[in-house]
C-alpha cells in the first residue's frame, strides 16, 4: 500500500537563486560523505532535503554556513555561492556568515539565559543596536515574527529553558532572525516535538518564507510535502533528484525517489 503524502499545491512563484552549489564534496578524514553535489536554492522559498539516515542531507546543510569548519579533519571541496560570493573564500568571516545564514537544530538549544537575553544576544554582539529602546524593539519584533510574543510577553525575564519544547524551538527561531539573516537552515526542527508544536512550527515556516530563504532537512515525507515548494532527494551522499515538491511527490523521474517516498526503503 502506497503511503505517498498528499501535497499542498502552492502556486507562489519561486524566488531567484539565493545559493548555488557546484560539485560540493565533503570528507571526514578518509571517509567521503558527500559526492559532487550541485544544487540551486531559490530565495523566499522553502527547500526540503529528504532521504534516508546517513545520506548526506545534514552534511550538505552544514556546508552552507560553514558549520563543518568546526569538525576536526573535515574537508569541503567544490563551490558554494550566496548571492554570487563564495562562502568558503578566505575573505569571508564564518562568524558573520553564520549571522547571515542562521541555523535551527533538531533539539531546541536556548541559551541558559532569560527569554529576552536569548533574543538580544545576537543583535548585541553584532552591534546592531545603539540603545536599549532599539534592542527592546528587535526582541519584540523577533518574538512576534516567531509567533511567540503573545505567550511570553509577560515573562521576558524568565529562563528560556523553562519554556515547553515547541516554545523553545520558536525562541531559537526568534534568536536566529533577530540578527536579520538572509537564509535560515533547519535540521529536523520538529523531530523532538509533539504534533501540536510541530503544526505551529510548520505554520511559522510558511510565514517566514515570505522574508527568508529556508532550507529544511526532514525525515517526514508529509512534512516536506506540507511546507516546501522545492525538494531534493539525497541517497548515499549524492543528489538523486531535485524539483518542485508537487512534481517530486506525484511524478518523480527516478525510480529510487519513488521507492523512497512510497516507503519501499529508508
Amino acid at each position: 500500500m502506497s503511503r505517498t503524502p498528499s501535497v499542498k499545491v502552492n502556486v507562489a512563484p519561486l524566488g531567484p537563486t539565493k545559493i548555488a552549489a557546484r560539485d560540493v564534496s565533503v570528507f571526514y578524514g578518509d571517509k567521503q560523505a558527500l559526492f559532487d553535489v550541485s544544487l540551486d536554492i531559490p530565495d523566499k522559498t522553502v527547500t526540503a532535503f529528504i532521504g534516508p539516515s546517513g545520506c548526506g542531507k545534514s552534511t550538505f546543510l552544514r556546508t552552507m554556513n560553514r558549520m563543518n569548519d568546526t569538525i576536526p579533519g573535515c574537508k569541503v571541496t567544490g563551490r558554494i555561492d550566496m548571492d554570487g560570493q563564495d562562502v568558503n573564500a578566505k575573505s569571508v568571516d564564518p562568524v558573520l556568515l553564520r549571522a547571515q545564514v542562521g541555523m535551527v537544530f533538531q533539539k531546541p538549544n536556548p541559551f541558559p539565559k532569560t527569554i529576552y537575553e536569548n533574543v538580544a544576544y545576537g543583535p548585541r554582539i553584532h552591534g546592531l543596536t545603539t540603545n536599549k529602546a532599539e534592542l527592546d524593539g528587535i526582541v519584540e519584533a523577533s518574538l512576534k515574527r516567531a509567533g511567540l510574543w503573545d505567550e511570553v510577553a509577560d515573562r521576558l525575564h524568565s529562563a528560556g529553558t523553562g519554556l515547553s519544547g515547541g516554545q523553545q524551538q520558536r525562541l531559537v527561531i526568534a534568536r536566529a532572525i533577530a540578527v536579520e539573516p538572509e537564509v535560515i537552515l533547519m535540521d529536523e526542527p520538529c523531530s523532538a516535538l509533539d504534533p501540536i508544536a510541530t503544526a505551529k512550527i510548520e505554520e511559522l515556516i510558511d510565514e517566514l518564507r515570505e522574508r527568508y530563504c529556508i532550507v529544511i532537512v526532514t525525515h517526514s515525507m508529509a512534512q516536506a510535502a506540507r511546507v516546501s515548494q522545492r525538494t531534493a532527494f539525497f541517497h548515499m551522499g549524492r543528489i538523486v533528484e531535485t524539483g518542485d515538491t508537487e512534481e517530486i511527490f506525484t511524478n518523480p523521474r527516478e525510480r529510487r525517489t519513488l521507492d523512497y517516498i512510497t516507503g519501499r526503503f529508508g
